[in-house]
């Protein structure tokens, strides 16, 4: 057991935890967005729509705790602060899971679209290549409880054999150099990775100022010219199969190469084939491509190809590009966090409304930090 020093030290780094927390999201805009959504409720109770929606975040906050521990932080920490009854008793399990299906999701998901934003500094490691902010976008995937609910709503996994569980497939647009989730879709039966990113680069969230990152697998000419109809920059990896034309060598050992509109490149394909027209002629843009392979991998040697609309070798030089592309990779450890460190091991009945149990809610919890507090990581 841990000593009362090692209490109180707990017990502060929770009250600060939950300090950040009200201050990330004020009680006032917490309000206004429960109003909006209706769920405000028409006489006083003991969990009201307010607490529940902190309830709700602090669950992300204390993942390895009991719903009663978790609202006990949640109260010890707002007494720490001074905005809350000490005469308040902690309810029952089932008073919180009830509060939880009244309030429903729509309320944190709006919450989430509200305060959701890049949060990297100028001085944050990792987070910037030339004045552009570092972003990623990426899918992944995670097992749900196994009731009818979820398994009508989300389906199951594997196309010969279904999975032990359904499984919800999910995507999110993270900042690198935080960590920070800054848009999340969240699918239904029959979506995948690209459906779900193309509703992500069409959501708003990808703003002018950012290099937006993404693997092989999510590359076409509709997801790149997406985020360059956007404003902003892209760098995506493409597979063997893309044909990139060679139209001019750059002295940074890159080169200059050409996208067609894919649709316009098939209904041409005879011509292009005969020389009648040249990949230029088609609606595209000019790409720039970086060919490199990482030698101590260990798996044998892999050619890694990058595009970019950046073409100017001056403004961002090859290996740079590269080693931009290789900070994509901590969008997995964000993935990892949801989908291993802030799981627990027991599993949560499924809420009617939106077919989730608690899974649902590591896509939609609206607190952008990198780290959790040093309590719950040591824990």
């Amino acid at each position: 057991m841990p000593d009362a020093a090692g209490s109180d030290r707990s017990s502060l780094t929770d009250a600060i935890g939950i300090g950040t927390l009200t201050r990330l999201v004020p009680r006032e805009l917490v309000d206004e967005v429960v109003a909006s959504e209706g769920r405000k409720e028409l006489r006083r109770n003991k969990l009201p729509a307010r607490v529940m929606v902190y309830f709700v975040m602090a669950m992300a906050l204390f993942y390895g705790d009991s719903y009663e521990e978790v609202m006990r932080k949640l109260a010890d920490g707002l007494d720490y602060m001074g905005t809350w009854r000490k005469d308040w008793e902690t309810p029952s399990p089932g008073g919180l899971c009830h509060a939880r299906q009244r309030l429903g999701a729509k309320v944190m998901r709006k919450l989430y679209e509200r305060v959701a934003a890049p949060c990297a500094m100028r001085s944050t490691k990792g987070a910037w290549l030339a004045g552009r902010r570092l972003m990623a976008v990426d899918g992944f995937g995670v097992e749900a409880p196994d009731s009818e609910e979820n398994a009508g709503y989300f389906g199951y996994a594997g196309k010969k054999g279904r999975s032990a569980f359904p499984f919800v497939r999910m995507a999110a647009l993270a900042e690198c150099g935080t960590h920070a989730i800054v848009a999340a879709e969240i699918g239904k039966d029959g979506e995948g990775e690209e459906t779900l990113t193309r509703r992500i680069l069409s959501s708003g969230a990808v703003k002018a100022g950012m290099l937006v990152m993404a693997d092989s697998g999510l590359y076409s000419y509709t997801n790149f010219k997406m985020v360059l109809d956007a404003g902003a920059d892209a760098l995506f990896r493409v597979g063997a199969n893309v044909e990139l034309p060679i139209l001019e060598w750059l002295p940074d050992g890159s080169y200059l190469s050409f996208i067609a509109d894919s649709k316009e490149k098939a209904r041409n394909s005879y011509r292009l084939r005969h020389g009648l027209a040249k990949i230029t002629d088609l609606p595209g843009f000019y790409v720039r491509v970086v060919d490199y392979e990482v030698t101590d991998r260990g798996d044998g040697e892999e050619i890694i190809t990058l595009v970019t609309n950046i073409t100017d070798p001056d403004e961002i030089p090859a290996v740079e590009l590269a080693a931009a592309y290789h900070e994509r990779w901590e969008v997995e450890l964000v993935f990892d966090e949801l989908k291993t460190h802030q799981r627990r091991t027991g599993y949560y009945p499924p809420f009617p409304e939106t077919g989730t149990g608690r899974a649902g809610d590591l896509g939609t919890s609206p607190h952008p930090l990198r780290d959790t507090p040093p309590n719950a990581r040591s824990r």
